[in-house]
């Protein structure tokens, strides 16, 4: 398993909020749904994202966008326009003013806009849980990143397009897997452009040295690893492993076996019912002592504490 794989491994889209928009121009959307991740595919006509930091990007047909919340942002058909519809927490739309917009735009089953024939038709995904492990990721995104249509190719937005609008038995999972696939193809369409600037769990995964060791680390968490043993295992000196490690992630190998093993408890906490035994076990500690002290230790409350938070947010 690599870094990639095993972040979004975790957390999956369950429930996702998925929409076709069809829209004529003039049309501004000002989004204040504090959503973690959205994807926005364009698939006909063209529209731009106004980030409220950072430079508007005007996308395309076949251009997909990976939105890093929760900061509002501002898709409309021109630059200057002045927002006429605000999407709120709850995916609930309204004028700026407060007036609900939901029924006047509703165009049938997940779709949506002011007319079903309008030139400009977006595809919109929204991941709405915030887990540990997607931090770690989305730590790595900047808040707009927009994957050309020319630089890549996928069946994947027509197949979604093709999706959204079904209403049979089963399809929030069929749309939530389409969405995790559409996502994956995203990414590494964007971590693979020559200019990107790549996280150093990515760019270390081709590495000779430091790609086996993490795939070791990530395939078998609640092993006891130690520098030496990891070392052993991908037949290099210990300080070697160090030093390639360090250069390229950036912190030392069991620093960043805490940060993960540490992440993905705090997704099992918030996404299961398992008990802190079993989360512990299953990450790599020997009891829920252990895990406590260093969840506290890094997060400044104690595993108990953070599910209760996750349970009333």
């Amino acid at each position: 398993m690599d870094a990639l794989t095993d972040l979004l491994d975790g957390p999956r889209a369950r429930g996702a909020f998925m929409l076709r928009s069809s829209l004529n121009p003039p049309w501004s959307m000002r989004i204040q749904d504090e959503a973690p991740l959205t994807l926005v595919a364009m698939v006909r006509d063209e529209a731009w994202v106004i980030p409220d930091s950072g430079p508007p990007e005007r996308v395309r047909p076949g251009d997909v966008m990976i939105i890093r919340g929760p900061e509002p942002y501002t898709v409309a058909s021109g630059p200057r326009i002045e927002p006429q519809i605000v999407i709120v927490p709850g995916q609930r739309c309204t004028t700026p003013d407060g007036t609900s917009l939901s029924e006047a735009m509703d165009l049938g089953v997940r779709a949506w806009g002011n007319d079903p024939d309008g030139s400009a038709v977006m595809l919109t995904g929204t991941y709405q849980m915030r887990g540990a492990v997607t931090q770690r990721l989305l730590a790595a995104l900047p808040a707009l990143a927009v994957v050309r249509g020319g630089t890549w190719r996928s069946p994947l937005v027509g197949l979604l397009g093709e999706e959204i609008g079904k209403d049979e038995p089963g399809q929030e999972v069929v749309l939530d897997r389409l969405l995790d696939l559409l996502l994956i193809a995203a990414l590494r369409a964007w971590f693979s452009r020559p200019q990107a600037e790549k996280p150093g769990w990515y760019r270390a995964h081709g590495d000779a040295v430091v790609g086996p060791a993490l795939r070791l680390l990530h395939d078998d968490l609640a092993h006891p690893w130690t520098v030496s043993g990891l070392a052993a295992r991908v037949g290099v000196s210990r300080a070697a492993l160090a030093q390639r490690f360090g250069k390229l992630i950036g912190e030392p190998p069991m620093a960043y076996l805490t940060g993960v093993r540490l992440a993905q408890a705090a997704d099992l906490l918030r996404e299961s019912d398992a008990t802190l035994e079993a989360v512990a076990r299953q990450v790599g500690y020997g009891n829920a002592f252990a895990l406590s002290a260093a969840f506290k230790r890094e997060r400044g409350i104690s595993p108990q504490e953070y599910r209760a938070g996750a349970a009333t947010a």
